[in-house]
């Protein structure tokens, strides 16, 4: 009895702190046009994000588990080796990811779009997999614990929400669907959770946690270094661009201390 009302608390925990991502979503309410600048502040700070989120968050952390199964040593070679994993599976994505010219078409612009809304989604939604994972492992284990990862993890899902939600809406013009997009990239962290829950706990380790973070580290460089800033500096604000990346590198270190 004891141990299903823990797994429940602790699906709680991964559900809410995946839901946060919505919270993200909301930014699309504060404008009522399509905004080249803002596209462009959004994109970079996407951009920043992920580029933060690789190296303070996910990389960091598949070192260490990776150097706990194999040494310090082999557990950085072997960090490095997913990451390009993850690269290589990303560039290989990259050829199937649907393109969606926007509704008005004023512009060749605005028609990838779409594109990198829609990778957006994969790569945050594969990155909430493992943390819905490590969300049910912790509050399953120790409930304190758990609430204080869901709240680091729901900080910094809000401004992944806002990497998802913005290029979607500016791409179709739908609140809904960018609702429905950011939506998507969140309730990855409550499956997760349940897969835990269910089939993988035999089976979680520190070398296949460890392999799940470094692919996804590679994942999300290479759609930040390859979709995200090239196209949010398409528009001719450099500068903002730049800002906008800084801001999202400076931003996410700053969710686990709050």
């Amino acid at each position: 009895m004891f141990e299903d009302v823990a797994a429940t608390r602790a699906l709680i925990l991964s559900f809410l702190a995946g839901m946060s991502t919505l919270l993200g979503a909301f930014i699309i309410f504060l404008t009522n046009k399509k905004s080249e600048k803002l596209v462009t502040i959004s994109l970079g700070f996407a951009g920043g994000v992920m580029i933060s989120v690789s190296f303070t968050d996910l990389m960091p952390n598949a070192n260490i588990l990776l150097a706990a199964y194999a040494g310090d040593k082999m557990g950085v070679v072997l960090g490095v080796i997913f990451l390009l994993i993850g690269v290589l599976l990303a560039a290989m994505l990259d050829k199937f990811v649907p393109h969606e010219n926007e509704p008005h078409g004023d512009g060749k612009q605005h028609e990838n779009l779409f594109r990198v809304g829609f990778v957006s989604t994969l790569a945050i939604g594969l990155h909430n997999f493992p943390e819905g994972i490590a969300t049910f492992m912790a509050g399953y284990e120790n409930m304190t614990l758990g609430i204080s990862i869901a709240l680091a993890i729901a900080m910094h899902n809000i401004p992944e929400g806002i990497s998802v939600a913005m290029p979607i809406y500016f791409a179709t013009g739908s609140k809904m669907k960018a609702f429905k997009y950011t939506f998507l990239s969140g309730i990855a962290e409550p499956i997760g959770a349940t897969l835990a829950f269910l089939i993988l706990k035999p089976y979680i380790n520190d070398l296949t946690l460890g392999m799940i973070f470094g692919v996804i580290s590679g994942i999300m460089l290479y759609i930040a270094i390859e979709e995200l800033l090239p196209s949010s500096r398409q528009y001719g604000y450099t500068k903002e661009s730049l800002i906008a990346t800084f801001a999202g590198i400076i931003l996410m270190p700053l969710t686990h201390v709050i």
